[in-house]
């Protein structure tokens, strides 16, 4: 689903004006007096929200994928390479905690940027039996160009928003997450 399909329907919860009542030449309203809004309208439950969500998410990954065309790179390995582009080298294991990758998963596409010589894997000096992943200068080039060309087409996409609007999203969709983590565990 694109961004133009989520925006029919997040636009579809809004009375378009064909909706609206209209106003007769005789009527006795006051045009400061507006009839009183669909309080249902209005209204977004935790679950539309969540719905609304899945299918932002979803197009987003589409979207990203879209980005990452020729690049050579799958989405999975972006998301390595972008973290460690910008948290430095990490010990696989915690890699995938924070590009969302299982055990397997992570083991699996450190080994896919290994063999084409985008990463190194060494063991740590403080304890050989951590694997600590860093980027090698074919990597962190390649990563450097994918991630800012990545960068100007999200931050096109979000044009869509006014500043204000991204604001209150980031603070909204925190919340939102904080409070699921919070019950969940």
């Amino acid at each position: 689903m694109g961004m133009r399909t989520i925006q029919k329907t997040v636009d579809a919860t809004k009375p378009s004006k064909a909706q609206k009542p209209a106003k007769s030449a005789n009527s006795r309203q006051s045009k400061d007096v507006r009839p009183a809004k669909d309080q249902k309208a209005d209204k977004v439950s935790g679950t539309q929200l969540w719905l609304v969500l899945i299918k932002a998410y979803h197009s987003l990954l589409g979207f990203t994928e879209h980005t990452l065309n020729g690049s050579g790179l799958g989405e999975s390995e972006f998301r390595i390479l972008e973290a460690l582009l910008h948290k430095g080298p990490m010990p696989v294991n915690t890699i995938g905690p924070k590009v969302f990758l299982t055990p397997g998963s992570i083991s699996v596409a450190v080994d896919r940027l290994l063999k084409r010589g985008l990463v190194t894997r060494t063991n740590s000096s403080e304890d050989r039996r951590v694997r600590v992943v860093d980027l090698t200068p074919a990597g962190r080039d390649l990563i450097d160009k994918v991630f800012a060309a990545h960068a100007r087409q999200v931050d096109r996409l979000a044009e869509v928003l006014s500043p204000k609007e991204r604001r209150q999203m980031a603070r909204g969709l925190k919340a939102f997450g904080k409070a699921a983590a919070h019950r969940s565990s």
